[in-house]
């Protein structure tokens, strides 16, 4: 099976067949579309136990060129990068391909000339303006090694990022637009550096025009920089295994993982990903609303539309500024056709009401989806009957950064549907239910822990730095299988649901936290004791968070304590982990070896106060008393 894009259903099935009967095969037929610098030598060496994987051994390549050199001669004047701006009076930004690949080729210049090397690590901190996808493009022009993060994260989480990658360099900007306000960017990173002295340049962007320090031979201006260069710059070999990009996710301890991806099997799986998910055609105009900072944002803003060939829209607002319809404004304006999207923006803006709605036509729209966390069925109805007009495919698309694309996912108006169900593997996933002492579970309508058991091109190859922790997060938990961290049920057909996280991370708007890192956010407030961090139902964000507070004395004003937290996990943070609910305590309800008993703060905070379980082997159950008590 050599298709780049499946067509039909028959198609789906003989293309997954092919794909678990002789893997290496079906994915050697897809890698032989791009441009190599060197064919690989073998396909596939693998292992769970290391763990090792590695695919198109000893290939070499450069997937900028896979992005933009190979698509000149046939899309050259086609439209890459279209960009909206955050204020809808700004004038949106179309770059061709041509020009894309012009402003690629001097980005990376300008970070050879302020010493950028092959392997290097940078560090990127912007908002969504199209400097953003040309830095990373440029880092992978030349080999460097980008690390994004997300431009709502405090100066903490960025120095703990810069300082895990022993990242020498920022790419950044003076500020940032976001709704009626400007933000701070460049002060942000300005904190962030007063503990990473190893930064040797921070190249800044203008977008604001906000003045902003600037610290001689550290800090550049962009536009500066780019007047010593030209637009020549072949592309850096690299070898298949290399890696291209580290991106930090939460997990259930307090330090954030540095996910590590390489370029030639990311490259091969996000482009047959996107092309058969959202069944990519070449007039179309496709919407992520996912941030780069993100790997939605990576995979499906950034490397598999361009991959493709296709018109990338980067938006650099938010779905209610002016109002809440500027997200069907949107589509109308540039007549998206495949728009991707976040359950909790859908919910969010259904709640604002189809007056919103209603003016805008949608009728160029023909795929949408859905992406981040389990989309409700309410949820999936209403996008289904307003936005897709009962007419548009939807793919509930179920993946993680670990992932590197789309794993479980219908085909868009190929396979078929149903409400709240991510539905079918990708061919080349081996997806497996397993019970909690690692049995797989061959029968239909069961639940059980969601693995795989086999390699995809674009899995997790390490966490950097720290390989040990890969092993021990990923492939620890069921010997021979890559465990997700997911529950998940399937129906009678054989189609996933997935339900939600079964360790210690919380899903907020389609966004994974550690409760181990909010907790440590909230106990630097220098009158808390101790907490305990859970997730709780959210009729917007899917997963609120609630804490319970132990305080080290009697909280007098609880709403000014409560804001001092918040302000804590901000600065420590970001805004976007700032918790729902506090509820201050006087214990937590432990066990008599110290482990805190999750599962009774959850039911709690769900409201679900009647059935705690087995609460005998607690040290001292009369807490439990207290909470059900003090319940917010």
């Amino acid at each position: 099976m050599t298709l780049s894009r499946i067509l039909t259903q028959q198609e789906y099935e003989t293309a997954y067949a092919a794909s678990v009967k002789d893997p290496e095969a079906f994915w050697a037929a897809q890698a032989e579309t791009f441009t190599w610098k060197k064919k690989w030598d073998k396909v596939l060496q693998w292992n769970f136990d290391g763990p090792e994987v590695k695919w198109f051994l000893g290939g070499k390549l450069n997937i900028t060129e896979n992005c933009l050199d190979r698509h000149l001669a046939t899309r050259g004047e086609k439209t890459a990068i279209l960009w909206e701006p955050n204020d809808p009076n700004e004038a949106a930004q179309r770059l061709s391909y041509r020009e894309l690949h012009d402003r690629v080729c001097r980005y990376a210049n300008v970070l050879k000339r302020n010493g950028v090397k092959k392997g290097d690590r940078v560090c990127i901190y912007m908002p969504m303006i199209p400097e953003l996808v040309v830095a990373v493009l440029g880092c992978a022009r030349i080999g460097a090694i980008h690390s994004v993060v997300f431009a709502g994260f405090s100066a903490q989480s960025i120095a703990d990022r810069i300082q895990d990658a022993n990242a020498e360099f920022v790419l950044t900007s003076d500020g940032m637009m976001r709704g009626a306000k400007k933000g701070a960017v460049k002060s942000v990173v300005d904190e962030a550096l007063a503990t990473c002295p190893d930064v040797k340049r921070v190249i800044v962007t203008k977008r604001t025009g906000d003045p902003v320090a600037m610290k001689d031979g550290r800090d550049v201006w962009l536009h500066e920089e780019l007047k010593h260069v030209d637009a020549n710059c072949p592309a850096e070999v690299m070898d298949a295994e290399d890696p291209l990009f580290i991106l930090y996710t939460s997990g259930s301890t307090g330090k954030p993982k540095g996910v590590v991806h390489t370029c030639g099997g990311y490259m091969v799986y996000t482009d047959y990903t996107f092309r058969n998910v959202f069944q990519y055609e070449e007039k179309d105009v496709f919407w992520c609303t996912a941030d780069v900072g993100w790997v939605t944002g990576h995979s499906y803003i950034i490397y598999g539309p361009l991959l493709a060939g296709a018109t990338s829209l980067v938006f650099e607002g938010i779905p209610t500024y002016p109002d809440a319809g500027r997200f069907w404004q949107v589509i109308d304006k540039h007549q998206v056709h495949i728009f991707y999207t976040a359950p909790t923006a859908i919910r969010s803006l259904m709640a604002q009401g189809l007056g919103f709605v209603e003016p805008h036509s949608l009728s160029s729209l023909r795929v949408i989806g859905s992406v981040g966390e389990p989309i409700n069925e309410e949820a999936w109805h209403w996008y289904k009957d307003h936005i897709g007009k009962g007419h548009c495919a939807l793919v509930d698309t179920w993946w993680q950064t670990e992932t590197g694309g789309i794993m479980i996912s219908s085909l868009a108006g190929v396979t078929d549907e149903k409400p709240s169900h991510a539905a079918w593997p990708l061919p080349g996933v081996q997806p497996v239910l397993l019970t909690a002492d690692g049995k797989e579970i061959a029968e239909n309508e069961q639940e059980g822990l969601l693995a795989i058991r086999f390699p995809w091109p674009s899995i997790i190859r390490t966490t950097y730095g720290d390989h040990e922790r890969c092993r021990q997060t990923y492939f620890s938990s069921y010997k021979g299988y890559y465990f997700t961290g997911d529950g998940a049920r399937r129906d009678a057909d054989g189609r996933y649901r997935i339900i939600g996280r079964v360790d210690d991370v919380i899903n907020v708007s389609g966004h994974r936290f550690g409760t181990a890192e909010i907790e440590n956010a909230i106990n630097e407030s220098e009158f808390v004791v101790e907490s305990a961090v859970v997730g709780y139902p959210h009729d917007i964000k899917g997963q609120g968070i609630y804490a319970y507070v132990i305080a080290e004395r009697r909280i007098d004003d609880v709403e000014q304590a409560r804001a001092a937290i918040l302000a804590t996990v901000t600065k420590v943070i970001g805004p976007i982990a700032k918790p729902d609910k506090i509820q201050f305590v006087t214990g937590l309800p432990k066990t008599r070896s110290g482990k805190i008993m999750r599962r009774i703060l959850r039911k709690v905070a769900e409201g679900e106060m009647s059935n705690l379980g087995d609460t005998t082997t607690l040290l001292d159950p009369a807490v439990v008393e207290e909470i059900k008590a003090g319940r917010l």
